[in-house]
């Protein structure tokens, strides 16, 4: 099959305008970037890259008022002041591409590590040759939760797994059921086929015994990249579940909502994983129709209450990229600065050292824009300082709505009826 690749290469993002680019001393380290930039989710993958630009753009300039590490510097300090080359390849979405575009990263560019994939699928195969090469690797969203059940030396992930974040839908219902008459009971879950999906779908199963109160519906995979739901939605009419997991795509996601909408099915709640049920893309096709689903998400503008850090860096992401800062450009964000602190701490552009330095992470929750309590990886590279929130959509903004210590709006029980 062939295909035209999109290659980026830029340095503290020239490419994007940003302030004028500094002079340095050094020879930059450069780390690849491995995003879907073309397909079905390219408008959430160039947000998500986005996150990862400003990351670098961060490093490489002086922000002495942003606290935190490595801004007050220009360039990486144990490096002579050197800056970090991010070089961009497109995967669209497909496994084969990801793992031929890490090979021609580290072969090629001579990157020093990756940071990627948005789909689990593609974070499965491209880590695999950096595994295979001796390579770092960092995924800030990846999700499905054998990427760190493989026994992988050079893989770390900061964001959750599937398994962990499955659990945060249990206990949020359980919380419903104590203020709204144990109105919940049955659970539908909807997932696309590939890794991801089928974990999430996998993770939810093995938590109802934990949680005997809620009984499950039934399950409906669809392929990725269908163009009609309808068979699946009448499927849901008809088993009337209380509340309906989700884990699709934004292309999927915004045709679900638009075919509940025309059947008009509405449970009392539909919460999904990931960000797609929450996106700027979601936001964007749907208009007021995006509002009162629930994202189970890993960051929110409101944090900034909490944490000036937060609203500092929403600002700077929305004055260069002209849109709001969502969750998955965050949760990359964090995995692009949490390497770029591992590669200064290791004082080299090796990649074994630079390894050494991820294992050996430890950064504060204070540090970070993240509502976690830090980042530090377990045997497996898996961050164990993650916490999790819901957030839903209201009046065409997404708003902190659980736990009930970090809400910053009234969830919305049952969601209303369609217009």
């Amino acid at each position: 099959m062939s295909f035209t690749r999109r290659r980026f290469s830029l340095v503290a993002g020239s490419a994007l305008a940003l302030a004028a680019k500094p002079s340095f001393a050094a020879e930059p380290v450069k780390v690849g970037a491995l995003y879907p930039l073309s397909g079905q989710v390219a408008k959430s993958g160039e947000d998500t890259l986005n996150g990862i630009r400003l990351a670098v753009d961060i490093v490489n300039k002086k922000y002495p008022a942003l606290k935190m590490p490595l801004a007050a510097d220009e360039g990486l300090p144990s490096l002579g002041g050197a800056p970090i080359e991010l070089i961009a390849a497109d995967h669209q979405g497909s496994p084969e591409t990801g793992a031929a575009e890490a090979e021609r990263l580290i072969v090629q560019s001579k990157v020093v590590a990756l940071v990627g994939a948005f789909h689990s699928s593609v974070a499965a195969t491209s880590s695999q040759v950096a595994e295979r090469m001796g390579v770092p690797y960092i995924s800030g969203e990846s999700e499905a939760t054998p990427l760190t059940e493989r026994g992988y030396k050079w893989f770390f992930r900061t964001t959750p797994s599937s398994k962990t974040q499955a659990k945060d839908f249990f206990t949020f219902l359980r919380d419903i059921n104590k203020t709204h008459n144990n109105s919940v009971k049955t659970i539908a879950v909807v997932h696309e086929n590939t890794l991801w999906g089928q974990e999430f779908a996998k993770s939810v199963d093995g938590y109802f015994k934990e949680y005997p109160e809620f009984t499950k519906s039934l399950f409906i995979g669809y392929q990725q990249g269908t163009a009609d739901v309808t068979s699946e939605v009448q499927k849901l009419i008809a088993a009337k579940p209380d509340v309906v997991f989700h884990a699709s795509y934004d292309a999927e996601a915004i045709l679900f909502a638009r075919t509940y909408k025309q059947y008009g099915f509405n449970p009392q709640g539909v919460m999904a994983i990931g960000a797609s049920f929450g996106s700027n893309a979601f936001r964007d096709a749907l208009g007021p129709d995006a509002n009162y689903f629930f994202v189970r998400e890993h960051w929110s503008r409101d944090l900034a209450a909490r944490n000036p850090l937060v609203g500092e860096v929403a600002k700077m992401y929305r004055e260069r990229f002209g849109k709001d800062m969502d969750g998955t450009p965050a949760r990359a964000f964090t995995a692009m600065m949490v390497l770029a602190d591992a590669i200064n701490r290791a004082k080299s552009r090796e990649p074994e050292k630079i390894r050494e330095a991820l294992a050996a992470t430890d950064i504060k929750g204070d540090a970070l824009i993240m509502p976690w309590e830090g980042v530090k990886f377990d045997k497996t590279g898996q961050n164990v300082l993650t916490r999790g929130i819901f957030v839903q959509t209201l009046e065409g903004t997404p708003r902190m709505v659980w736990p009930a210590d970090f809400a910053t709006a009234k969830l919305v029980w049952p969601r209303p009826a369609w217009r």
